[in-house]
């Protein structure tokens, strides 16, 4: 009787054990484990933050940043300029297409996705690596340089929205040099002031 009562009370224990592994396997598509994203890094200067920073990669085309940018003060902040890995500079490209990306006063700014600004690596993201962590400057207007590691990943599955190929096209360039003077058409000649006219 004692001997079958204590295997009964094992095989109570080890059913009652292993429940939350049997529920967490059958949670299907919305378990706690599909939930799970990436580290990020973050950043801060003055009133400015960065936070979730990463630059994605695209094999098709050039590598963007995408961050959220916070201003916690009173004033507006233009971000002036994004370097990754002390040597590349990104070309930043406003939501309108423009070149000046601001942040508003106790407001927030996402970089990457649609219909939002960019910060795009034109040059030198073929040299980044998946995987890598970089580091990166974000330089604002008044609260000068935020600097912080970045981590390096594909633009893919829960970042694809956030790549490259969601970022706003640059306007056309207006066109430079000096266009080539066109022939005056003929006007009718003025008669000379000051002259008298002949008379017969």
């Amino acid at each position: 009787m004692v001997r079958s009562f204590r295997r009964g009370a094992v095989a109570a224990v080890l059913v009652l054990s292993l429940a939350p592994l049997a529920a967490a396997c059958s949670a299907g598509n919305d378990a706690q484990a599909e939930q799970i994203k990436p580290n990020t890094f973050s950043g801060a200067a003055g009133d400015v933050q960065v936070q979730s920073a990463f630059v994605l990669t695209d094999p098709s085309g050039p590598a963007t940043v995408s961050a959220r940018l916070f201003n916690n003060g009173s004033s507006v902040q233009s971000l002036e300029s994004v370097q990754v890995g002390g040597s590349t500079t990104a070309q930043l490209v406003a939501a309108d297409g423009g070149s000046t990306i601001t942040v508003p006063a106790h407001g927030s700014v996402l970089l990457g996705g649609k219909g939002n600004p960019a910060a795009v690596l034109t040059t030198g993201g073929e040299a980044l690596r998946d995987g890598d962590v970089q580091s990166a400057v974000f330089t604002f207007s008044g609260a000068g340089a935020v600097r912080m590691q970045v981590s390096v990943t594909p633009a893919s599955g829960y970042f694809e929205a956030y790549g490259p190929g969601s970022a706003p096209t640059t306007p056309a360039p207006a066109p430079t040099g000096t266009a080539p003077a066109t022939p005056a058409s003929p006007t009718a000649t003025a008669m000379p002031t000051g002259t008298a006219t002949p008379t017969s």
